[in-house]
């Protein structure tokens, strides 16, 4: 008989265990937060950003490989006025390119704002100088357009624009400017 006693003893403080269990998951599940709201996640267009005559631009990031503050330069004789002249970045020699110039036109920031972008492929190595670089942006594919609200001198070499925010950014093509004629032709005529 104590055996059953025992038994019923021990199935007794199981059930109360158990009971304990199921009001201590009821009160968890009554102060618990719910879950956070299920966001639609977008695909994004990354370029680098920067700056020229005043209006904004965006380089698709394969096409910039580096970013640079405007390192000294040696002068060239016998070049076309937008080519500063050459820089030694790391034991190579780098063209540098005033950007603004080459479209006929003049840098609009001081020296200390301006930046070198870096352009490297087979063909070429090469630093564009510009107005100033923002880093790399993120863009909504859904905010791109193929249509730039106003003309600009580097429109040939771009490709559309993204607008965030109420600012327009122009998708410049570095790779398109250096399959230019032009801009491959740095000797003076």
């Amino acid at each position: 008989m104590a055996e059953q006693t025992d038994a019923l003893s021990a199935e007794d403080s199981a059930a109360r265990a158990f009971q304990a269990l199921l009001g201590l998951a009821r009160q968890c599940r009554k102060s618990a937060r719910g879950l956070p709201a299920q966001v639609d996640i977008k695909p994004h267009w990354s370029g680098i950003g920067f700056e020229l005559l005043g209006r904004r631009f965006v380089a698709p990031m394969g096409e910039v490989t580096e970013m640079l503050e405007v390192p000294p330069y040696t002068r060239l004789p016998g070049v076309q006025p937008w080519v500063k002249g050459v820089s030694n970045v790391r034991g190579r020699l780098l063209p540098v390119c005033d950007l603004a110039a080459f479209f006929g036109e003049r840098l609009t920031t001081g020296r200390k704002l301006q930046r070198i972008l870096i352009l490297e492929n087979d063909e070429l190595y090469t630093g564009l100088m510009v107005d100033r670089v923002f880093g790399m942006q993120h863009f909504p594919v859904d905010t791109y357009s193929d249509q730039v609200s106003s003309e600009h001198p580097a429109s040939a070499f771009s490709r559309g624009c993204y607008r965030q925010d109420d600012v327009e950014w122009i998708v410049f093509s570095p790779a398109l400017l250096s399959q230019d004629g032009q801009f491959l032709n740095a000797a003076s005529a």
